[in-house]
């Protein structure tokens, strides 16, 4: 109770305003006996715990650590008072769920006998992480902060007043706001990252640096200032396409229960960590740092300067008619065959032109032939776990044009083919050693892929998430990149 005290008193000095809830005064069946807690009776102390919970912009929880954890009747509480529909809604038939208490943060304090360091580096924090993972952070609470003090056993007077007044001190600390400005910027700094998906951009370096290698292995010098140049606009241009993605996507990707890290866009706008104005804007200062990148670039140019303009306006274009008004070529049927494109023949003919290549050059051809078939297995399947959602909005994609049947056994196709033109290349020299020992990992994989996407059609149960597979069809992808790039290096 003194650091509850201590806290409260450094709230009350910064001007705000704290309410108080003793969870040890309450009146409540400690056991959940329904199906859902949902379903039991709510005495009212835990309708009032429910609504102080509403009301407030900042929880505070504190209590002793026992056995590594919170004690028995604070976990009763929680059980009890962060239920379905209050704290968080299930999504019948998803993996995903709805925060119910977006917008609100947390502060921890604890005590405990263990020492901090063995509690952290030989324990794992299993209370910490139950308390701020699992449940605040679980119910939309964010961020939530954990303060402990250790070991309470034999701790003199002087040390518990040290810990009454950072207590207070942390209390107060809540004047200039929590998080604190310089938090909602680092914050804001992982909102972006998370929002152009970064996860996505070594392939397209692997496929670029296969076509610049390329040109190199026919006789142009390699020019590592070009290379990197070149690869910065590419990156300014693949941001450009993300973020109006997430822009353009936010109706579907707001209906969609069956997001994941590979599908559903990042959520940014979704989950109210960037507004319609800041992506607006990152779209255009994306933009602007493409142009001035391919304008340096035009300068240093080491082939034909006409041919490489040429490709990076039809590149720009079909990147960015993927979601961009009037293409919004993923509305149409053709989006797979978009990121298909772009993610083989786009990028690897600029690193093959950027370095003095010739746009008609049969090698950077070759080489994005199986690559191109290669990527449509995991585009395809993207498609299905985003398949309700894109049909409300009449999003065509290929499982919405096709049924997901259909879709996955068309990327059953796309996966042999990529497969067999693979083992092609090798056996006949198509693109000089490029594939060589290609069908050793390849072969293998595609089997594996086949397989599983197989099991898929035939499963009478198809869930939406096919995560498993389309870590399957992704990994398979890096084969296609890494191995040219490797042989032509």
């Amino acid at each position: 109770m003194a650091l509850a005290n201590a806290y409260k008193k450094g709230v009350i000095h910064a001007g705000l305003v704290v309410k108080q809830l003793n969870i040890a005064d309450m009146e409540f069946d400690p056991n959940v006996h329904a199906v859902s807690p949902r379903n039991q009776f709510y005495e009212p102390d835990v309708v009032a715990a429910q609504e102080l919970i509403a009301w407030a912009d900042h929880l505070v929880f504190i209590y002793p650590t026992w056995w590594g954890t919170m004690p028995a009747l604070l976990k009763a509480f929680l059980d009890r008072v962060l239920t379905p529909g209050f704290a968080f809604q299930e999504i019948h038939g998803s993996e995903n769920w709805t925060k119910l208490l977006n917008g609100k943060s947390a502060q921890i304090i604890t005590t405990m006998d263990t020492p901090l360091w063995v509690f952290r580096w030989l324990h794992s924090s299993p209370g910490h992480k139950a308390m701020a993972k699992s449940t605040l952070e679980y119910c939309g609470i964010s961020p939530v902060k954990v303060l402990s003090f250790s070991p309470i056993n034999n701790s003199d007077e002087a040390t518990r007043a040290k810990w009454l007044r950072k207590a207070e001190r942390i209390g107060f600390g809540l004047r200039a706001g929590f998080p604190t400005a310089a938090e909602k910027n680092i914050n804001k700094i992982g909102y972006w990252l998370k929002a152009i998906r970064l996860q996505f951009y070594p392939m397209t370096w692997i496929a670029y640096a296969a076509g610049a290698y390329g040109a190199a292995s026919i006789g142009q010098e390699f020019n590592s200032a070009v290379f990197w140049l070149g690869f910065l606009w590419i990156f300014f241009l693949e941001v450009a396409t993300v973020l109006s993605n997430e822009f353009y996507d936010y109706k579907t990707d707001s209906e969609n229960k069956y997001y994941g890290p590979f599908t559903g866009g990042s959520r940014v706008i979704v989950d109210k960590q960037l507004s319609f104005k800041e992506i607006k804007r990152g779209v255009l200062v994306s933009l602007v740092a493409s142009l001035v990148t391919g304008l340096a670039l035009f300068f240093l140019f080491t082939g034909s300067p006409i041919q490489s303009i040429v490709w990076m306006m039809l590149l720009s274009v079909v990147a960015l008619g993927y979601t961009i008004p009037p293409l919004k070529l993923s509305y149409r049927g053709l989006g797979e065959l978009d990121v298909g494109f772009t993610h083989s023949f786009g990028v690897i003919l600029c690193g093959f032109i950027f370095q003095g290549g010739d746009l008609l050059h049969p090698l950077p051809w070759l080489l994005g032939v199986p690559l191109f078939l290669a990527i449509l297995p995991s585009i395809i399947l993207a498609g299905i776990p985003d398949y309700q959602s894109d049909k409300a909005i009449n999003k065509v994609s290929i499982p919405v044009l096709l049924g997901k049947i259909k879709a996955a056994n068309l990327a059953i196709v796309f996966t042999i083919l990529s497969a067999m033109i693979a083992v092609i290349w090798q056996v006949v020299n198509i693109g000089g050693t490029a594939y060589n020992s290609a069908a050793y990992f390849i072969v293998p994989h595609a089997a594996i892929l086949t397989f599983l996407l197989y099991k898929y059609t035939k499963r009478p149960d198809r869930s939406p998430h096919v995560n498993i597979l389309l870590i399957t069809a992704l990994t398979y992808v890096i084969w296609f990149g890494i191995i040219p790039l490797l042989r032509l290096s």
